[in-house]
């Protein structure tokens, strides 16, 4: 399968297209913003219309920012569900609704298309690296058709059965604990802060020891350095991930107090101006700005 799109040349889109050219793969390229393309380097071609990027392709990448962009490149004006062929795939790797990816597959399936789901882990920096880690859901066939296509893009597959819409449960509870891990540290080496202590030290020392593992290190530097620069991860896509984990919880009649939480906190983040804000600074930034500091 060498004839592939990639639609979505975002912060992560674009290193991970990159990865697959790196690979000797040609890709047809898609991005309402052309000129997002030209970080791009290799064997590709840009289109300015979904349709003609998707036409006769084997596969199709999305990374897009939520539910309805995904639809509109798939089911739009110019939406590729009806160019197609059959037998194509259609990889879906951003953070979407479970609703929508049950949706996408029964249209694919109606079309004799497949649709499979494979969200990320993992800042650009590992996207980059080509250190994500992909979960998946879907096909059994198709996971083992595209595997070859995942691996270069991730250091690991997780794979989580055949409903659609299971890698998007494990996606938004994953991003639910990455917030809730950010308000935990924000408070945290606020309060060390607060009493005279240098926060930098004291997320040092538990990054270094009890709490020694990926999240706590990589995040809790940027949280005690009040780093917020490169913008990684907007303030506004966490807080549609916070929307999206929310609405399941309600839909599951489960309470979700700390949930609740951070999904204000980001909230309050977009309210006062800072949707295009790093994550990081919606949550940690509110912390401190409670905090008088």
């Amino acid at each position: 399968m060498k004839n592939i799109t990639f639609i979505g040349l975002g912060n992560m889109g674009l290193p991970m297209a990159q990865n697959l050219i790196n690979a000797g793969y040609h890709l047809n390229v898609y991005n309402r913003t052309t000129a997002k393309s030209e970080g791009l380097k290799g064997d590709f071609k840009v289109y300015e219309n979904i349709a003609e990027a998707c036409k006769g392709q084997d596969v199709v990448i999305t990374m897009l920012a939520n539910d309805e962009t995904l639809y509109d490149a798939c089911l739009g004006k110019n939406g590729f569900l009806e160019v197609l062929n059959e037998g194509a795939i259609h990889i879906s790797m951003s953070t979407i609704s479970p609703d929508a990816s049950r949706d996408l597959f029964a249209k694919h399936k109606a079309k004799g298309q497949h649709y499979l789901t494979a969200p990320v882990f993992g800042r650009p920096t590992a996207a980059a690296d080509a250190k994500l880690f992909i979960c998946t859901s879907g096909e059994e066939e198709i996971k083992e058709k595209v595997k070859p296509i995942l691996e270069i893009m991730g250091q690991a597959i997780y794979d989580f059965g055949n409903e659609p819409s299971a890698a998007n449960v494990v996606k938004l509870t994953g991003n639910f604990m990455i917030m809730a891990s950010m308000e935990t540290m924000a408070e945290a080496f606020t309060l060390a802060e607060k009493q005279g202590l240098d926060r930098e030290q004291v997320a040092n020392f538990f990054g270094e020891t009890v709490f020694n593992a990926p999240i706590y290190k990589n995040y809790g530097t940027l949280i005690a350095k009040k780093q917020y620069q490169p913008v990684g991860f907007k303030a506004s896509l966490g807080f549609k991930d916070a929307r999206l984990a929310s609405k399941m919880a309600l839909d599951a009649e489960m309470p979700a107090p700390l949930l609740s939480l951070v999904y204000n906190r980001l909230l309050s983040s977009l309210a006062n101006g800072g949707a295009n804000a790093d994550w990081v600074e919606g949550i940690a930034g509110g912390v401190s700005k409670d905090a008088g500091i």
